[in-house]
């Protein structure tokens, strides 16, 4: 394929010699004379090992040429990666200028050409970029509607300095953010060859993707240094703590905790932070992201109410009392904390909980439910039906498979929040996801 790239920077160099190394005829397009210069020499612009020797076959082939004429570059290729910087504001906003400029230069060259022309989105841009300043800009100069005078799509990179080509050759996924499926299915040929799922989603999930995976790299990052400073105050060596929790692949390293929803709960999890921060306290040891734990997981609940408000209504069913669905357990369940709130704000509030009803007569919890939350235990009832008929809003509140089935046969005036993930698609009309 013939593909021009907009900034010759560390990613567009990289994708250049990539690219031109699988036989794709490259462009690069660069403001820097001594960049083109370079790279029309067969020598990287960026120390990264193993792209001299792509770019100087890629040179010698016939496969690569870089310019400062953007015109002869997009009359000259099928689709334009744009891998201009993005840097941050004094307020840590981004920078659009540079993606402003090369976004209406592109549209000024597309008015000119009767072809069809994918632009891509390469450069790391937050949710929303696309639909608020890349794609507006180009229909301006352009005079062309996305995705039918022209394609448009988001494909983030996942490069890391020093292993880029490999990580080019070799990567986790490729993600493609496709405005329709023409422009997808453009990106979709260029990696075809590549040993990796391709994962085509819509242009904001792709924006969102990228951010979400660096911010996740920054946590785990400042999670283990957490760790070990905590492990140090103690005399016991953080690095063979974190060994030994990265070799548990089913929960620690895994998707199995990776999905929005609501706030954890149970016996285990929110007694084992706050007794860690408690002893990093004792042992004068700053801990910011594990100390703010417990408070982001209040904000969830928080969160859930201030939907439920929304809605103006005030007879509630809240499906499901106990942290997780197949238990009686209440101990620390955020659900317990979600009723005691709507109680306080004076809803009328009715919860259905199969297994919490059994044991507040027959479990090992009764006493707890009967004598240590009776305000809310008094509230739930035994009939489903009728607990579902004389509600306005209902909470689906645990994983409870029962619950699922209620909700694909809900009447639509009903006011649903999802905490747990049955919806099929977003937040729409008078049903709505937590997160989603």
């Amino acid at each position: 394929m013939n593909i021009s790239i907009f900034g010759l920077g560390y990613v567009g160099a990289v994708c250049c010699g990539s690219l031109a190394a699988r036989g794709h005829n490259v462009i690069g397009v660069d403001v820097s004379e001594a960049k083109i210069r370079l790279m029309n020499d067969g020598r990287s612009p960026i120390v990264e090992p193993g792209l001299n020797q792509l770019l100087e076959q890629a040179v010698k082939n016939r496969k690569f040429e870089a310019t400062h004429d953007a015109t002869y570059a997009i009359a000259n290729s099928d689709l334009t990666m744009i891998c201009v910087g993005t840097p941050s504001k004094n307020n840590g906003d981004l920078d659009l200028g540079y993606i402003e400029a090369v976004c209406k230069t592109i549209g000024e060259v597309l008015a000119n050409k009767d072809a069809w022309h994918t632009v891509v989105i390469r450069s790391t841009v937050l949710p929303g970029t696309v639909s608020n300043t890349v794609q507006p800009t180009i229909e301006k100069y352009s005079n062309k509607k996305a995705g039918e005078g022209f394609g448009l799509a988001v494909n983030p990179e996942f490069l890391r300095e020093g292993t880029a080509i490999d990580d080019y050759e070799h990567p986790p996924m490729t993600v493609i953010g496709q405005y329709n499926d023409r422009s997808g299915d453009v990106l979709s040929d260029i990696y075809s060859d590549l040993p990796a799922p391709i994962i085509r989603k819509p242009i904001e999930v792709a924006e969102m993707i990228k951010y979400t995976c660096n911010v996740w790299h920054a946590v785990k990052i400042t999670f283990a240094n957490e760790i070990g400073n905590i492990a140090k105050a103690c005399g016991v060596d953080g690095r063979e703590v974190m060994e030994v929790v990265c070799e548990d692949s089913k929960l620690n390293i895994s998707k199995y905790y990776m999905r929005p929803g609501f706030a954890f709960g149970g016996s285990c999890l929110p007694k084992d932070v706050r007794a860690l921060s408690s002893k990093a306290n004792q042992l004068d040891v700053k801990h910011p992201l594990i100390n703010a734990i417990m408070d982001s997981n209040q904000r969830q609940v928080e969160q859930a109410y201030k939907i439920i408000s929304s809605f103006q209504k005030k007879n509630v069913a809240l499906l499901g009392l106990s942290f997780k669905a197949g238990t009686d357990d209440l101990r620390e369940s955020p659900l317990v904390t979600l009723a005691e709130l709507l109680i306080g704000k004076g809803y009328n509030l009715k919860i259905y909980d199969e297994n919490v009803g059994f044991a507040r007569e027959h479990g090992a919890n009764a006493d707890y439910i009967n004598n240590q939350i009776p305000h809310v235990s008094s509230l739930l009832t035994s009939d489903l039906d009728s607990t579902l008929q004389d509600a306005d809003i209902i909470v689906m509140g645990n994983q409870d498979e029962a619950f699922r089935q209620i909700l694909e046969k809900m009447e639509e005036e009903k006011h649903v929040l999802d905490l747990v993930g049955f919806m099929d698609s977003k937040s729409s009309g008078a049903r709505h996801g937590i997160c989603w």
